[in-house]
């Protein structure tokens, strides 16, 4: 499973750059996350202060 970002997104940037697979980028108006690059480590969730990284299910 992946991750993606929801509309809570602050574009903060403490997610972006702790992607050991650089799996997000900046998208208009908040950062995506690609679903073929993401290994699901959970690393954007647990630095995400406003909790809009989400485990897609």
């Amino acid at each position: 499973m992946a991750y993606k970002i929801t509309d809570d997104c602050t574009m903060c940037d403490l997610c972006r750059p702790d992607c050991p697979e650089g799996a997000i980028t900046e998208g208009d108006p908040q950062y995506i996350i690609n679903p073929e690059l993401c290994t699901d480590c959970n690393n954007c969730a647990e630095v995400c202060p406003v909790e809009a990284c989400i485990k897609i299910e």
